[in-house]
Parts: C-alpha cells; sequence; structure tokens
C-alpha cells in the first residue's frame, strides 16, 4: 500500500490536533477509517490523508459555526461538501481546472462531459429524447406567447410525465436522464425541437446569430455559467435532489430560484439600467442620483450588475465575456455605452461588473431577443445543476438546516 497518501496514527492527530486515544475513538465511532499498514506487517494502522483532511476541515468549521451560525447560509462558513466547483483567490476552477480557460475553447457539452464525469462522446451519443415531435411541437405552440422562463416550467414537468423512469436505473440511466433534462431546458427556452447539436450553435441559429466570433461568445458564455458553487439555485436543487425527487422536479426548481431578480433574474434589472442610461444626457449625474436613491435601500451591491462578495477584484467571468464582446460587437451597436456605464460605476463605487451585467450586455450589444440574459445563464447553468444532483444522490442523506428560534418562549 503506497503510503503517500496515508498518514501514520501519529501524523493523523497531529492533523487534526488530537490525541491518540480520541483519533482512536474517532474511528470507533465511524467518523474515521482505517487500513492495515502491510509494510508493518499489520501492527500499525494508516489513515488515509484526504480523509483526515476533510475531518479536519470540518472541525475547524464547527469551531467557527456557533460564532458566525447566523451567516451560514449568507455568505458564511460551507455547509456542504462538494468536489464539484471551487472559489477562491479570485479564480473559479470547474473540478480543478479553470474555468475560464474553458470557456475560452470549450463548449458546454465539454465541460458536462467534465462535471458530470463521463466521456464528452458519451453526451454526444445520449439517444434522442424519447418525446413525440408533434407533442412538443404542439405544446411549444401552446405556450409560444409565454417568457422563455414560463414556457420551460411547464414543459419541464409535461416532459417528465412522459419520459420512461429512469432515474434510478443505474449510471446509463442517470447520463441518458441529465442529457434529456439539458436539452429540454434549451429547447423550451428559444422554442425548438430538441436537438443533440452543441448547445451554443442552437442558441445562435434561434437567435439569427451568424457571425463565428458571436457564436463562439454565446458558447464562452455558456461555459461561465455552468456552476458557481452553492449559489441560491444550486442550493435548491441539492435540497430537492436529497427528498429524493427526480432530476426533472429538481432542476424546475432551481431554475424558478434562479429567476429571481436577486439571482439569475437580475439581468432583467440590468436591461432596464442599460435603457435608463441611455436616455440619460448626463451619464454621471444620473449614476449619481441612482446611487443616492438605491444606496438606501440595498442589501448588497447598491446597483445590480456589480460588486460580487466572492470577487473583491472583480468577477472573472465578467471580465473574459466583455473582452471577448469588445472583440466582436458588430459596427454599430452600444457597446460603447455599456463599457462606459461599467467605467462610471467603477469610478464612482469601486465595484466591478459581475457575470449578470456581462450577460445583459451581449444581450444588447448582439441585439438578441429580450430575455436572452437570462436563457444564456438558465441553459448554462443547467449542467452545474444536474452535477450537483448527481453528487447528492451519492451523499445520500437528507438536506434539513435547523433553525436558531428568536420568537417568544
Amino acid at each position: 500500500m503506497p503510503t503517500s497518501t496515508f498518514l501514520t496514527a501519529p501524523q493523523a492527530a497531529a492533523e487534526l490536533g488530537v490525541s491518540l486515544p480520541t483519533l482512536y475513538a474517532y474511528v470507533s465511532r465511524g467518523m474515521l477509517s482505517s487500513s492495515p499498514n502491510t509494510d508493518a506487517q499489520g501492527k500499525h494502522r494508516l489513515y488515509d490523508a484526504g480523509e483526515v483532511r476533510r475531518l479536519a476541515r470540518r472541525k475547524k468549521d464547527g469551531k467557527r459555526a456557533g460564532k458566525v451560525a447566523q451567516k451560514v447560509l449568507d455568505w458564511g462558513v460551507p455547509v456542504l461538501e462538494s468536489s464539484i466547483t471551487l472559489v477562491a483567490e479570485g479564480r473559479l476552477l470547474y473540478r480543478g481546472h479553470d474555468a475560464m480557460e474553458l470557456a475560452r475553447t470549450a463548449s458546454l457539452e465539454d465541460v458536462a462531459a467534465l462535471l458530470w464525469e463521463c466521456g464528452t462522446r458519451r453526451i454526444a451519443d445520449a439517444p434522442a429524447v424519447p418525446l413525440g415531435n408533434a407533442q412538443w411541437a404542439a405544446w411549444l405552440k401552446l405556450w409560444s406567447d409565454s417568457t422563455p422562463l414560463d414556457r420551460a416550467l411547464v414543459l419541464l414537468p409535461a416532459a417528465a410525465a412522459q419520459m420512461p423512469r429512469v432515474w434510478a436505473l443505474g449510471r446509463d440511466a442517470e447520463l441518458d436522464n441529465a442529457c434529456a433534462v439539458m436539452r429540454l431546458l434549451a429547447a423550451a427556452m428559444i422554442s425548438a425541437a430538441p436537438s443533440n447539436e452543441p448547445l451554443h450553435r442552437q442558441l445562435a441559429s434561434a437567435w439569427h446569430v451568424r457571425n463565428r466570433q458571436q457564436a463562439g461568445l454565446l458558447r464562452a458564455a455558456l461555459v461561465a455559467c455552468a456552476d458557481h458553487e452553492l449559489n441560491a439555485s444550486t442550493f435548491t436543487v441539492r435540497c430537492i435532489t436529497s427528498t429524493g425527487t427526480h432530476l426533472f422536479g429538481a432542476v424546475a426548481g432551481g431554475l424558478a430560484a434562479l429567476a429571481g431578480p436577486r439571482h439569475g433574474g437580475e439581468t432583467a434589472r440590468i436591461a432596464a439600467l442599460f435603457d435608463e442610461a441611455s436616455r440619460s444626457s448626463d451619464l454621471d449625474r444620473y449614476l449619481a442620483n441612482r446611487l443616492a436613491r438605491d444606496e438606501h435601500r440595498a442589501q448588497g451591491p447598491v446597483l445590480s450588475g456589480f460588486g460580487h462578495p466572492l470577487y473583491p477584484a472583480g468577477d472573472p467571468r465578467a471580465r473574459l465575456l466583455l473582452q471577448m464582446l469588445a472583440d466582436c460587437a458588430p459596427a454599430r451597436s452600444p457597446l460603447g455605452e455599456v463599457l462606459a456605464l461599467a467605467r462610471a460605476v467603477r469610478d464612482t463605487t469601486g465595484a466591478e461588473p459581475t457575470l449578470d451585467f456581462a450577460l445583459a450586455a451581449i444581450e444588447r450589444v448582439l441585439a438578441l431577443p429580450a430575455g436572452a440574459a437570462f436563457t444564456l445563464f438558465a441553459t448554462g447553468r443547467v449542467v452545474g445543476w444536474i452535477a450537483h444532483a448527481m453528487e447528492q444522490t451519492r451523499d445520500g442523506r437528507l438536506i434539513r438546516p435547523r433553525a436558531r428560534y428568536i420568537g417568544n418562549m
């Protein structure tokens, strides 16, 4: 047994900051496992270094929990363990891979393969969604006047009722179901037939984006949106999954959470901000009045689309997408207005644009349909939701936080 990934009992106890008897008690309680050291003829036990360090992190979080319990669900200490996404030191990593580097070249399907831990070919070759074309077309016609969000919230459960009950039948069925959910959500959002074609191309076709560089920007935006740790919608998906609900229900719940104006729905508020700013003859005066009005009621950033608590130096997703947008913007477009607004906010408040701002900017500068920014967000994020649903299913525990009672006794 190689010892490089294992610790001896004294080493494990030191890592945990406990005595040897306490270490042995952890093993007896099932909090830690140990293995015979074959090199020492089984006289001593070895402890998996990764497991020991995870327990050490949990102990550290537990010591802090009493002081910050009220902040656990508000940018506080971690509440779940996950190996999917890391946000740290101004970077976003998908299973250890820099997400911004992936966004430069990878497709959303490539990232799905990474997050779902399967091959890209497995996703490309997944069976077509087992729904009749006539049935889907009839549903689209019936809901043609609805917003993309409302259409998706209706059609996902409707599709679930028509799908084979495959979500508990093994890994292949799980992946087929995942691909079906990803494609059905996109198809509902853009009012099209489900397709195995790469999703950025489907969006480009639906929005009449012919420019190859602009289609590449849509691809990058989807990848940038794929996951962002335990945001509100992803936590919702994990909570729903933990109850045993199938993937369609969990994703529908995530979509409803994403739509809130303080989450993905913030893109609509930013679109309104662009409209207001463009009508102003004096951007600095407009911004000063807007900030004065909003500062009194804001909880968090004082202006939609600016300032992310996890990225004090600026959201790397926004930075990349705005750079790519500047490289492919049409000759006559409101790009200058969008960038001027970003500069004015930065100069006034020091706040940098967020992903939501970049998505709304893409919608405006490329003259995409209203709500396209939210569609990009949801179509990309479903990949992360599915990864978290898979991870939560494997964990097997019900997510049930406790409340700190502050009412009358």
